[in-house]
């Protein structure tokens, strides 16, 4: 690492690309058609990809293409075929995660870099090593490791790249390898189908009889009983599942957000820090971005922790965060039980500035969600952020207007100095916003389970 770490963005469309490279990102990854975890949210194909490579070099970055699924044996029989078009266009590495799909690649194109997906669920210095040997170049940890895991591997692999999560979504499995969305939706996660099954609204229904206990150290007269699990849209479709005094190790995490560990990663010396998002939009990439270079820049030049990095991470829509394995936590701390969806915190994204007329100071802005005169927004651009309160506003004809009722619309505000590419958030007041705290590091002697990262109190 010359200049600290690699920022490693999502791009899930060539315009996430543009964004993810104008606020910081060192390098980006997108899926390969039918062979990704996204293969239901993938704008990718052989042309877009070849564009995005093209792009990335010009801008002197590196673009990296997932095909991390582990497939069923149909696919592995069309796979050299389907996958030497995309080895042509010269991707700096290919994401994988499935043995055999490695040792294929590694045979027919030796040359090619081959970073291990998180998929693999690498966990210690010995599959490392097992890893260098046969030939991959990077490594990416899974989840479930803690810093001072991290940093034994490190200091056990010095030659061998290692990238690890940062920010993004969590999964109740081990690094993604989940059956509940097969088991619910037919639609297999590890095949790129996942529906966020263990995201949907459902109710806990007691079987039996119940009695409560004030005493956490007797065992609960329900511990043994079944419980009934009924999703909202399936009336009727009760499944049993089972709560002993650890709690019930099923259902919807809390979204990771490492920021204020970057210090710790980058003295480590891990090489890489991924963001996880191929699906989120171009305001959430810009966000996280941006946030996340700047804390690399800092640590890197010795400045201290900027809490401003915590604070525009809250804007964005999140179920609530967690430093995830990185240090220990109460159970409590890893899963959010109030609500399975993500909630937009202070601000909302309602535009994209598209054109600026330097001459007029007007620009000209895609709306994406209402926008009006008197809104007090801010203007977030690769410079840094710049807050405004609206003051005029037009339409497409040159018309004053007072509100944008939403995506569709084009309109042109005066914001002074204000150049493309620039997003455009507007604040909304929410009742009981969260308290912003930053967490520190712990002494961790032992390791927690996967199932830890699920887990809800016991009754």
């Amino acid at each position: 690492m010359k200049n600290g770490p690699e920022l490693l963005a999502p791009a899930g469309t060539l315009r996430h690309l543009e964004y993810a490279f104008a606020f910081g990102a060192d390098a980006v990854y997108a899926g390969m058609p039918r062979y990704s975890l996204r293969v239901r949210n993938n704008a990718f194909d052989r042309q877009t990809i070849e564009q995005g490579i093209q792009r990335a070099h010009q801008l002197e970055k590196q673009f990296f293409l997932a095909c991390n699924l582990i497939p069923h044996g149909s696919k592995v029989n069309t796979f050299m075929q389907d996958i030497e078009p995309f080895i042509e266009l010269k991707p700096d590495a290919m994401i994988m995660a499935d043995p055999g799909l490695i040792m294929m690649v590694r045979d027919k194109w030796p040359q090619v870099p081959i970073h291990l997906s998180v998929q693999a669920n690498t966990m210690n210095a010995a599959t490392v090593k097992f890893w260098e040997r046969m030939g991959v170049s990077r490594v990416i940890l899974s989840r479930e490791l803690s810093l001072d895991e991290i940093e034994e591997i490190r200091q056990a692999c010095p030659d061998m790249e290692l990238e690890v999560f940062v920010h993004g979504a969590l999964c109740i499995a081990y690094s993604g390898r989940c059956l509940l969305s097969g088991y619910m939706s037919h639609r297999d996660a590890n095949q790129g189908s996942c529906t966020n099954s263990c995201r949907w609204d459902y109710k806990v229904k007691a079987a039996g009889s119940q009695a409560d206990s004030d005493n956490p150290d007797v065992r609960h007269s329900a511990a043994d009983e079944p419980w009934l699990l009924e999703e909202k849209q399936r009336p009727g479709e009760e499944m049993a599942i089972y709560e002993d005094e650890a709690g019930t190790y099923i259902m919807n995490s809390k979204d990771l957000r490492a920021v204020e560990h970057i210090q710790r990663l980058v003295d480590i010396g891990v090489d890489s820090l991924k963001i996880e998002g191929r699906t989120k939009s171009i305001y959430y990439v810009t966000r996280v971005c941006q946030s996340y270079r700047g804390a690399i820049d800092d640590a890197v030049a010795g400045r201290a922790f900027d809490d401003r990095y915590i604070v525009d991470l809250e804007k964005l829509s999140n179920r609530g965060y967690t430093s995830g394995f990185y240090q220990r936590h109460n159970h409590r701390e890893y899963q959010t039980y109030d609500t399975n969806h993500s909630r937009n915190r202070s601000q909302i994204f309602v535009g994209e500035v598209v054109a600026y007329d330097a001459k007029t100071g007007l620009a000209e802005v895609d709306v994406k969600n209402k926008i009006q005169r008197g809104d007090d927004i801010e203007v977030i651009a690769p410079g840094g952020s710049k807050h405004f309160r609206i003051e005029k506003m037009l339409d497409e004809h040159g018309h004053e207007i007072d509100v944008a009722p939403g995506s569709g619309w084009r309109i042109k505000l005066a914001l002074p100095e204000v150049g493309v590419p620039a997003l455009i958030a507007r604040y909304i007041e929410e009742e009981n916003q969260s308290v912003i705290r930053v967490t520190v590091d712990e002494p961790r002697s032992d390791i927690d389970s996967q199932a830890a990262l699920a887990r809800r109190p016991s009754p």
